[in-house]
């Protein structure tokens, strides 16, 4: 079994702090996708070398500016291979897109760690969303290229910040026209999902409404669970058909919360 775990975690040394490490260690991961690290190379060794992920290989690429996005992707295997991304102007340097290549049982998988940008309606905030979703959509046209001549899969997570249809955001209809809820975000993941990729959360999470991933920290919205599902574990067909469980790993209450987000665990067949 191959189990893959992705979560914002709004900082990982608050959520350090708030036993988010803790609950990552007790998941049982193979793969864990993170994004909104917030921190530097030397800040997130720190924090994973006091937490039982301290065993973990880390591929980390940190945002230029400090305290901002950030993501990562940690194995308990050593990858074959690590990419940024470099040669796109866009992904490159981003804090929001790294790449591992992992030799499995059942073949080799490229996993993707990434964090899409929140964006702002009609400001230049979207117009950095679409730029860095035009890139995405181009470089997952090309991991699945070379998914598909070397035998291969991938598997891609993190915190889109869309939610795909209605049953995917509590009061969808007081947000439309709002980032997050566009319908020219949207396309992207009609698509995407179009048969190149499959949205695991949905396929295996029922029907809806939800499962969300994320809550506002402000308000009743986690107590009522009016949430929005904008975190994705998405996999080319081949290896979505060996995915098994999906599951939403959201806290029993709002104070034992460590994000605003909860994990997503996909747990795939050998």
């Amino acid at each position: 079994m191959l189990n893959v775990v992705t979560v914002n975690v709004n900082g990982v040394r608050a959520a350090h702090r708030r036993g988010g490490l803790d609950w990552l260690a007790d998941a049982k991961p193979d793969v864990i996708c993170l994004q909104e690290v917030r921190a530097t190379h030397e800040q997130l060794h720190a924090t994973l070398e006091q937490s039982p992920l301290h065993g973990f290989h880390v591929a980390h690429a940190p945002a230029p500016q400090l305290g901002r996005a950030g993501v990562a992707i940690l194995t308990r295997k050593k990858p074959t291979a690590v990419r940024e991304v470099m040669k796109d102007p866009v992904l490159a340097n981003s804090g929001r897109w790294i790449e591992v290549d992992l030799d499995t049982k059942g073949g080799p998988v490229t996993v993707v760690s990434v964090y899409v940008h929140t964006g702002e309606a009609d400001t230049p905030r979207q117009v950095d969303k679409y730029e860095f979703l035009a890139a995405m959509d181009a470089r997952l046209k090309a991991l699945r290229a070379r998914a598909a001549r070397a035998g291969g899969e991938v598997v891609v997570c993190g915190d889109f910040n869309i939610a795909h249809h209605e049953v995917d955001i509590k009061n969808w209809r007081g947000n439309r026209g709002r980032a997050g809820f566009l319908e020219q975000e949207r396309e992207y993941l009609d698509r995407w999902f179009a048969g190149q990729w499959v949205d695991l959360g949905r396929t295996l999470g029922g029907d809806g409404p939800g499962p969300y991933t994320w809550w506002s920290w402000r308000g009743r919205g986690f107590d009522t669970d009016g949430g929005w599902r904008i975190d994705y574990v998405i996999a080319t067909p081949g290896l979505a058909g060996k995915a098994v469980a999906a599951v939403v790993g959201k806290a029993p209450t709002y104070a034992q919360r460590w994000s605003d987000h909860a994990p997503l665990t996909v747990t795939f067949k050998p």
